[in-house]
């Protein structure tokens, strides 16, 4: 059997080394796989490889997934660097992406503020004695409680420290609609502060129902099998909340999409709201409800 070519080996140490990296490699990474300068700049012409910050590369084509970017981001910020704020909650699956540079955390109090598509925050709690980003514990010592993790293969804030972030960046509304997702998907709130996310919704739909003067509804009634958020049980009216709409998975989908069904043929009206919906469109929602409750022939003034 012929042995491969060095630069073979390379080639193919390279291209493990970017698989496990969202595709990118660094100036650091292809020098210890083999590629000197001459080596990287010439694969730079040649189209196998493309600068996307200093000393970062992408493997084979610039078509970086959303992962891609923000490990590319996080190693162009060197050693100890980690995704944060708005970013970081993008990466958790508790707000939908963001435009704007992409957020990364360093854990020293000085040095350059901003790369290019990249904000730097200076946060010298991230500094750590290992090379590991997860074993970072605010302060050190044991018991303290972890600032950073690896998600999906990329270092990042942990849940917690990632909505104490946003606090400040982001509209509240925001902050809580993060918070609200971190609670649904059962991650580790370690240190915030915060209502259930059931009750949070409910409370936000009934101050609107209060503040405009609508009929109070039955909380968690039962229907047959089903339990339904909000119910007006004399004109078969049923109002649900849903915080995460576009995170809960296929099978609450469907879930929920067959109550609807089974509702609706007992003779129900089934209206659905979002978390966004109740933040953002207060007005919408409770003109919503109010027609509907007039339409069933129940008498409404809308304050």
């Amino acid at each position: 059997m012929a042995m491969p070519y060095k630069g073979d080996t390379v080639d193919a140490e390279v291209a493990r080394i970017a698989g496990r990296q969202h595709g990118v490699v660094t100036a650091k990474q292809l020098n210890a796989a083999g590629w000197g300068r001459m080596a990287i700049s010439e694969r730079s012409r040649s189209g196998r490889l493309h600068r996307i910050h200093q000393g970062v590369y992408a493997v084979g084509h610039r078509g970086l997934s959303l992962h891609g970017r923000f490990m590319a981001a996080v190693l162009a910020c060197g050693e100890g660097a980690v995704l944060s704020h708005g970013s970081a909650a993008v990466l958790w699956n508790l707000l939908r992406p963001l435009e704007g540079p992409i957020h990364v955390s360093i854990p020293s109090a000085s040095g350059r503020k901003r790369r290019r598509g990249i904000q730097i925050h200076r946060t010298p709690s991230l500094a750590e004695p290992s090379p590991s980003p997860s074993s970072t514990k605010q302060g050190g010592g044991r018991g303290r409680r972890l600032l950073t993790t690896y998600r999906a293969n990329i270092p990042t804030t942990t849940v917690s420290r990632t909505i104490e972030d946003l606090e400040g960046y982001l509209p509240s509304h925001l902050v809580r609609r993060a918070t609200r997702q971190a609670e649904f998907m059962g991650l580790n709130l370690e240190g915030i502060e915060t209502d259930r996310t059931r009750s949070d919704l409910e409370s936000a739909f009934l101050a609107l129902i209060h503040d405009h003067r609508l009929p109070p509804p039955e909380v968690n009634a039962k229907l047959g099998r089903h339990e339904v958020d909000f119910l007006w049980h004399s004109v078969r009216l049923v109002v649900e909340t849903d915080g995460f709409t576009y995170h809960r998975g296929a099978i609450a989908f469907e879930d929920d999409r067959a109550r609807d069904l089974d509702l609706r043929a007992a003779g129900y009206t089934v209206l659905r709201f979002s978390g966004r919906q109740l933040d953002e469109e207060p007005g919408r929602v409770v003109g919503d409800v109010a027609r509907a409750l007039a339409e069933e022939g129940l008498s409404v003034t809308v304050g």
